[in-house]
């Protein structure tokens, strides 16, 4: 029940989740009292699907991640890692503390046999619809075998995800050409070359990014980090100097009405919170992280993307992926 407005946004977004799944459950956890507030426009939705835990502790946004795994063990991101951990869930979507959730998940539920770090991964949008990009801060550098690991991972989840048989996978560069890029980019692009069942379209530049380029594009956190967040700020940019352009005159406005189903259209296309939901790959579970700031329609996207996941059991199929890697 985390995030900058916690279960005001929170809890209606998984009530509306709860009615569109007539099948899902779930835990809600935090403070009892704040999460029964948001319960009251619950109805058609049986109170045996959902129910709270209450938690004593939360963790702030500015928490330093090994703080909050020795001190906030009752905190919700904490406890609803361990229901996980423990079977009694199939998934965690927090819209806490990356770095805490990143950590907490770590410990609790640990890595996939032969994976060193986990990554996180997004869905952003691109001519083609969206393209996944991975990592987006969990490892800020990255070896060449880390790299190809996350490719193998993202292409799996795409599989699963987009119900795509062959997705393309491309590594974030500073040019098409190979010889460009540090060694660690090299390395990765010739561990990704040499595995069949990835395929791996070369180098892809920053512009290229939304240009459907590759279904799956392959960084280090910190590229990843910077080219979401500059993404996200062209987009909001661009919204704001339509809507300025758009009310200068009459006539702009009259365009503007004329063309507004268009215009929603093109809004929803590029607003961040229709891609809302970054998975932790990697884990030995099903963690999905939530914009801090998303929306009640954002939270939602983040939810169906674990309910997805869940579903097909995606780190049973990265491991079994992994275990044919090893067989090899």
């Amino acid at each position: 029940m985390g995030g900058d407005s916690g279960p005001r946004t929170t809890v209606p977004a998984t009530l509306d989740i709860l009615r569109q799944h007539p099948s899902l459950n779930v835990v809600l956890l935090g403070d009892t009292h704040q999460i029964q507030q948001y319960l009251v426009n619950s109805s058609g939705i049986s109170a045996s699907r959902y129910r709270i835990q209450h938690c004593s502790e939360s963790v702030s946004m500015e928490e330093k991640p090994s703080s909050a795994v020795r001190n906030k063990r009752d905190s919700s991101m904490w406890q609803a890692l361990k229901l996980v951990a423990d079977g009694e869930a199939n998934a965690c979507v927090s819209a806490g503390n990356t770095g805490a959730l990143m950590a907490m998940s770590l410990l609790q539920l640990g890595t996939l046999p032969g994976i060193s770090r986990p990554a996180i991964c997004t869905k952003v949008p691109s001519v083609i619809g969206h393209t996944y990009l991975l990592d987006l801060g969990a490892n800020v550098i990255c070896s060449g075998e880390q790299l190809y690991q996350f490719g193998m991972m993202a292409s799996k989840a795409a599989m699963v995800i987009d119900d795509n048989k062959r997705p393309s996978v491309g590594l974030l560069n500073i040019g098409v050409e190979d010889i460009k890029g540090r060694q660690e980019i090299l390395d990765a692009a010739e561990l990704l070359k040499a595995d069949s069942e990835i395929h791996y379209v070369g180098f892809v530049e920053g512009d290229a990014l939304f240009m459907g380029a590759a279904d799956i594009v392959v960084c280090d956190g910190f590229s990843g980090n910077v080219a979401l967040k500059t993404s996200e700020g062209v987009a909001l940019m661009l919204q704001h100097f339509l809507k300025q352009t758009l009310s200068e005159s009459l006539l702009a406005k009259i365009g503007a009405y004329l063309a507004q189903a268009a215009l929603k259209k093109l809004q929803r296309t590029v607003d961040p919170s229709e891609y809302n939901g970054a998975s932790l790959l990697g884990l030995r579970g099903v963690v999905v992280k939530s914009h801090g700031g998303a929306s009640k329609n954002g939270f939602s996207r983040a939810l169906a993307v674990a309910i997805n996941e869940a579903e097909r059991d995606l780190p049973l199929l990265i491991e079994e992926r992994l275990a044919n890697l090893a067989n090899e």
